[in-house]
């Protein structure tokens, strides 16, 4: 499989002078060609195609006022085109919205080389128009005996470099296990496992609340245009940055420690994009990250050979009992702790995370249709998931 192999680098003035050009041309390459296609399309009803697009950017390149273009490197201007390319093919099946035009101070700076436009030899790597390789901080080895396919360079909003170089690879698999684990996500406790051990939810966000704020009020205070808002803006981007990059730490080695201890991993199929619309909640579940974690848990499991079993969002797993498959009637959030008229106690978590695990063990035996047909539903019950929705203001939230 291909893998994209991420690392910082330092360049020299020089080589951040010719980047920043080349990013500049990309935007502008990528955006000539998006007005192209649209007045094509609104005046003609006609569809331009990649190819028609490469000899528009040839025909732009003669032009005095877009000579320019023929200062950087003509690759990572026909690979704009390309994802231009394939940004319209993703609109034309419905799998995405119209392209939009890439701004200057809004869009992630970026431009892709392939093996024509760069030289890999000896752990160094030199691209087009440069004459010294770039400064990598090398921080783990690349696959041995691969060299990379494509090289994309960028820099985020914080004004940090970064090279992505694509590689074959084969991950070493993992020692097989019979462990299975369920996961129950939540606000209070990140996750809560079908063991009974609870992560803990840490909050980057609202660890650095108060140096954000302060950074933002600085910036607010500063006039367009000035080298001083720029400054500003700046300390705003590297405090984001130090919180996505905690979070995402911490993300990565838990799910690593999960695909490495079990075979199976069970998680709900939670509808996040629906669930922000909360303002009550949307920081504290935005801060949470449960999409990255399961994006993460699922390319790690294809990985190592693991399973990874999505039950259907609306199983009422907190109103289970996990002992006899009773369902209550109602559980409120603010209930942590509620007995069964069997007689178990539960711990809400532990029990939804064990009804997880149950219903994805049966989803991996008989088939997605038995998802909801846990526990005895009386006729008009519901069984609707409660932490999909806001009972009430100032309840707590699992």
């Amino acid at each position: 499989m291909k893998r994209a192999f991420k690392f910082r680098f330092i360049p020299t003035p020089e080589q951040a002078d010719l980047l920043i050009r080349t990013f500049g041309c990309v935007r502008k390459v990528y955006n000539l060609a998006l007005e192209a296609r649209t007045a094509a399309w609104c005046q003609r009803q006609e569809r331009v195609s990649y190819n028609a697009t490469s000899a528009m950017l040839t025909a732009w390149k003669r032009t005095e006022h877009l000579a320019f273009l023929n200062e950087v490197s003509s690759v990572p201007l026909q690979q704009c085109l390309r994802h231009l390319q394939k940004a319209f093919t993703g609109f034309w099946e419905k799998r995405s919205r119209y392209p939009r035009f890439k701004a200057r101070h809004r869009s992630r700076a970026s431009a892709e080389f392939t093996a024509s436009a760069f030289t890999f030899e000896n752990g160094q790597l030199t691209l087009a128009k440069m004459t010294a390789p770039l400064d990598i901080v090398w921080s783990r080895p690349l696959p041995e005996g691969r060299s990379p396919s494509t090289v994309t360079v960028s820099r985020d909003s914080a004004g940090r470099w970064f090279v992505s170089l694509l590689c074959q690879d084969t991950p070493a698999p993992m020692p097989a296990t019979t462990q299975a684990v369920g996961i129950d996500a939540g606000l209070d406790h990140l996750i809560t496992l079908s063991t009974g051990e609870k992560i803990a939810n840490p909050r980057h966000e609202r660890a650095d609340r108060k140096r954000l704020a302060r950074a933002q009020r600085e910036l607010a205070r500063k006039d367009k245009g000035s080298a001083n808002r720029a400054k500003a803006r700046l300390k705003v981007a590297r405090v984001h940055a130090r919180i996505t990059d905690r979070r995402r730490d911490h993300l990565h080695k838990l799910t690593t420690r999960l695909v490495r201890e079990n075979q199976t991993i069970v998680i709900e199929d939670l509808a996040v994009r629906n669930m922000v619309r909360n303002h009550t909640l949307a920081r504290a579940i935005s801060d949470a990250a449960w999409t990255t974690f399961r994006e993460q848990l699922e390319y790690k499991a294809g990985w190592y050979g693991r399973d990874l079993v999505v039950i259907d969002r609306w199983y009422p797993s907190s109103k289970v009992c996990s002992a006899c498959g009773a369902v209550a009637d109602r559980m409120p959030l603010n209930v942590r702790t509620w007995t069964c008229p069997c007689g178990a106690t539960h711990d809400r978590d532990v029990n939804a995370a064990n009804n997880i695990l149950a219903a994805g063990l049966a989803v991996s035996a008989c088939g997605a249709g038995v998802r909801t047909q846990r526990g005895n539903l009386r006729p008009g019950q519901r069984v609707g998931k409660q932490e999909t929705r806001r009972a009430t203001a100032g309840i707590p939230v699992p």
